[in-house]
C-alpha cells in the first residue's frame, strides 16, 4: 500500500458513510447517504433495489465483475455485477436481525465473543477465504484482465483486518507487544465514556471479554498483522497487475468501509462516531493520477462518481442526485478544507440515531436524545477534549447543528430507521424470531461455502 500510495494520490481526511459494514457497502454501492438508500444496519444488505454505480457500468456494456466479500444481501440479487466470484454476504440473507431491535435495546444473542475465542497467531476461516480471493484475483487478471480488449471493472474484496483477531504468525511476529502503544482515553484510567457510548459499551462490551493486559496487546498485535496480511494481498494483486501488463493502464483505489477503535476509549471494532471508527484509508493511482496528498475531506460516496467517470461515463446524466464528486477532481483543485464529510449510525447497539459531520477544524457528533460532542481537530486531531459543553463554543456547537439539519433532520431520520427496522422484525416472525435468528452470527458473518 504504500508503493501504490508512492505512486498515486493519499487522501488524508476519508470518511466513511456509516461505521459498520452492510450500510457503509450500501452507501458505496448507491453513492447514497444511509438515510437516503434506507439500508440501516447489518441485516439490511444491498439488494439492488436502489440504481448504483455498478447497474450504470452494466447498460453501459462495461464488464463488471467482484472477487470476494461484498456484504451484499444475496448473490442473486441484481446488484450490479456481471459476475459475483465466490462472494460473502449476509448469512442466509438476513444477517444481524436482531441488531434492528434497538429502542429498547435486547439482551445480545450468543455466548460467543466477537474478538475471537482464541486471539494471537493462527490461521481462521477469514484468512483462509482472503488467500482465495487472492488466488482468484490474480488469476482473473492474468487472464481475463489481460485478454480483454475493452475497458473493464474489477472489485476484489477481502475480510481482514476484521475479528477474530487471528493473524498469520509471519504477520503477527511483526509487532512486539512491548513495542505497542501506550491506550489511549482507556476507563482505567479514568476516562469516562460519553452516555451514547456508553449505552453501547453496556450492551455489548468486548474489553470486558479480554482476560488480562497481555490479552489486550495481543489483540492490538494480532490486528496490526492482520493488515500487513492484508498489505501482502494488495501486494500480490498489484505485482500480477504489472505482470499481465496493465499496470500502466488500470486505475487503482483502494479504500475501506470502516475503521477500528482498537480499545480506544476501552472500545473495540467500529460502530461510533471517532475518527478510529470513521476514518477510512483512501489511495488512488494510476493513468491520470499525480503522486501526492489531498488533504479535502472526501467519502466513500465521493467513490460512484469517481469509477463512472474512470470508465468514460458521464455520472450526472446515468446515476443523477448523488452527493458525490470525482476524486479526480478534488485531487486535482486547490485544497478545500471546510468540503462537509458526514457519517451516520443506526445499527447494533445503538437506541438512537447517531450523526457526525466533519468542517474544517470542527468535527461534530448529534446524538437523539444525548448531548452533543465537538472536537476541535486543529488542535486535539485524538479527540481528547470535548468541547460542546464548553459556552465558549456555543455558536460553534449551533452552527454545526444547522450544518447538519441541511443535510438530514436527525429525529427524523432516526424515526425512519426505527419503522423500518420494526418492519423487519414483524416480517422475521418477531422479537423471538429475530433473537433466536441472531444466534448464528452474533459473531461474524461466515465465509462462503461451494
Amino acid at each position: 500500500m504504500d508503493n501504490l500510495a508512492t505512486r498515486g494520490t493519499r487522501f488524508t481526511n476519508a470518511v466513511t458513510p456509516s461505521p459498520i459494514c452492510v450500510p457503509a457497502r450500501a452507501a458505496f454501492a448507491t453513492g447514497l447517504p444511509v438515510h437516503q438508500c434506507r439500508y440501516w444496519d447489518n441485516s439490511f444488505g444491498y439488494d439492488g433495489r436502489v440504481r448504483g454505480w455498478g447497474h450504470a457500468l452494466q447498460e453501459a456494456g462495461v464488464p463488471v465483475e467482484a472477487i470476494g466479500k461484498l456484504h451484499y444481501q444475496d448473490k442473486n440479487l441484481p446488484t450490479g455485477f456481471d459476475v459475483e466470484h465466490v462472494p460473502m454476504h449476509l448469512h442466509k440473507g438476513v444477517g444481524m436481525v436482531w441488531a434492528s431491535i434497538r429502542d429498547p435495546l435486547p439482551e445480545k444473542p450468543g455466548k460467543k465473543r466477537m474478538l475471537g475465542e482464541y486471539i494471537g497467531p493462527g490461521h481462521s476461516d477469514y484468512t483462509r477465504y482472503d488467500q482465495s480471493i487472492a488466488d482468484l484475483a490474480i488469476r482473473w487478471l492474468m487472464e481475463k484482465g489481460r485478454a480483454s480488449a475493452r475497458p473493464w471493472c474489477l472489485y476484489v474484496g477481502f475480510v481482514a483486518p476484521h475479528f477474530p483477531l487471528v493473524a498469520p504468525p509471519e504477520f503477527f511476529q511483526l509487532y512486539p507487544l512491548e513495542r505497542l502503544r501506550e491506550r489511549k482515553l482507556h476507563p482505567v484510567d479514568g476516562h469516562k465514556l460519553h452516555p451514547w457510548n456508553q449505552t453501547h459499551e453496556d450492551f455489548s462490551s468486548n474489553e470486558a471479554t479480554l482476560v488480562d493486559e497481555k490479552e489486550r496487546c495481543t489483540a492490538i498485535a494480532a490486528y496490526y498483522g492482520l493488515v500487513s496480511w492484508l498489505d501482502h494481498n494488495v501486494g500480490q494483486l498489484l505485482a500480477a497487475l504489472n505482470e499481465a501488463g496493465l499496470a500502466e493502464t488500470t486505475r487503482v483505489i483502494y479504500s475501506s468501509d470502516h475503521g477500528e477503535n482498537l480499545g480506544a476509549r476501552g472500545l473495540w471494532g467500529k460502530s461510533n462516531l471517532y475518527r478510529e471508527s470513521v476514518d477510512i484509508p483512501m489511495i488512488m493511482a494510476g493513468p491520470d493520477v499525480s503522486p501526492g496528498v489531498c488533504e479535502t475531506p472526501v467519502s466513500l460516496l465521493d467513490l460512484s462518481v469517481t469509477i463512472l467517470e474512470s470508465l468514460g461515463l458521464d455520472s450526472s446524466s446515468v446515476l443523477s442526485g448523488r452527493p458525490g464528486r470525482s476524486l479526480f477532481d478534488i485531487a486535482t483543485s486547490p485544497p478545500e478544507p471546510d468540503r462537509i464529510v458526514f457519517s451516520e449510525y443506526h445499527a447494533v447497539g445503538s437506541d438512537t440515531g447517531a450523526f457526525m459531520l466533519r468542517q474544517g477544524r470542527w468535527k461534530y457528533h448529534h446524538y437523539v436524545r444525548f448531548p452533543p460532542e465537538l472536537f476541535d481537530l486543529a488542535t486535539d486531531p485524538e479527540e481528547t477534549r470535548d468541547l460542546a459543553r464548553d459556552p465558549a463554543f456555543a455558536d460553534v456547537v449551533r452552527s454545526m447543528e444547522l450544518a447538519l439539519r441541511s443535510i438530514c433532520d436527525p429525529e427524523g431520520v432516526d424515526a425512519a430507521a426505527k419503522a423500518d427496522q420494526a418492519a423487519l422484525i414483524e416480517r422475521m416472525g418477531g422479537r423471538g424470531a429475530a433473537l433466536e435468528l441472531g444466534k448464528a452470527v452474533a459473531a461474524g458473518t461466515p465465509v462462503p461455502t461451494a
